[in-house]
């Protein structure tokens, strides 16, 4: 091969990645993988499981720490990471502090998605794999689904989404599709927190372009934009709590997002929280800090409020 060639870079979208002339994708926000473990201080435990063999989508499980020998049911967070679409992982060094302490504050069960990442596998793919693993999550209703935990410590009955950047328009995508598609019986998804979300605004945006061929990437797309999806109206959970943040960018969309919503004829209720002072995504790459902390105690009450 021509070295030339394969040094030749022809797309590049920084920060997140660049492609090279013999299709080899370079990214530059890459997050160590972090091992399912124990956490000693919380006791919360993890482990990773594989969600369809077919397309090797996998997820990692927390479970709070359980005892007694016949704990009670709890809430199950399904959990959607950012990253553009292209980059990030449910099991990085990223996604495990912040879903560990939440797992611990709140007491429920969470599972975060492992979607297959754009370029590679272009848009909608991502969308599809975390419709698909609520369908998987759906199995264990009646006991017998092949994960364990999900099936001894899940109320289904409490169940809630949440995403932060790309992965709260994902979570706000598979919310719709619960209230448009009928979905297994006896699962009940409470509320979705929508978390400093990456919708596409007028302006084409070219990256969405070049991870979602064919779509104009701007907020004409129903897969990219809440106010142009014909279903929104139909959004299938109660509550729905956006976060936004002072100093981030995207800060216009996640309240033009609120908009959406109430405009739609949804019948839920929408809440909007701003934090001060902080920038995208903050309580992710600084999970110990004291904003991070409230968000933390906001998302506990925002549970405990929606399960009752």
């Amino acid at each position: 091969m021509d070295p030339n060639t394969s040094s030749e870079i022809t797309h590049k979208f920084p920060p997140f990645f660049q492609v090279h002339k013999d299709g080899r994708v370079e990214r530059f926000m890459v997050s160590g993988f972090s091992p399912p473990t124990v956490d000693p201080r919380t006791g919360v435990e993890s482990k990773d499981v594989v969600i369809s063999p077919i397309t090797g989508v996998k997820a990692r499980i927390f479970l709070p720490k359980i005892n007694g020998p016949d704990p009670k049911k709890l809430p199950l967070l399904v959990h959607y990471h950012g990253g553009g679409f292209c980059a990030g992982s449910a099991l990085d060094a990223v996604t495990a502090p912040f879903l560990t302490r939440l797992v611990s504050e709140a007491n429920v069960v969470a599972i975060s998605v492992d979607y297959r990442l754009a370029p590679e596998h272009p848009l909608p793919t991502a969308f599809d794999d975390s419709w698909a693993a609520l369908q998987w999550i759906g199995t264990h209703l009646n006991g017998t689904g092949p994960e364990l935990w999900l099936n001894k410590y899940v109320d289904f009955e409490r169940v809630f989404l949440m995403g932060e950047s790309a992965g709260a328009t994902i979570a706000h995508h598979v919310a719709v599709r619960v209230g448009a598609t009928p979905g297994p019986e006896g699962l009940r998804v409470r509320g979705a927190v929508i978390a400093h979300p990456y919708f596409a605004i007028s302006e084409p945006d070219e990256m969405l372009r070049f991870l979602y061929p064919g779509s104009s990437g701007t907020d004409s797309d129903p897969k990219l934009s809440a106010k142009a999806d014909p279903d929104v109206g139909k959004m299938g959970v109660d509550k729905v709590l956006v976060l936004v943040a002072e100093k981030d960018g995207l800060k216009p969309r996640g309240v033009e997002y609120c908009e959406a919503l109430r405009n739609s004829g949804w019948k839920g209720d929408v809440e909007l929280v701003e934090n001060e002072g902080e920038d995208h995504v903050f309580f992710m790459f600084n999970p110990d800090c004291e904003n991070a902390l409230i968000v933390v105690q906001k998302l506990v009450s925002f549970i405990n409020q929606a399960s009752r």
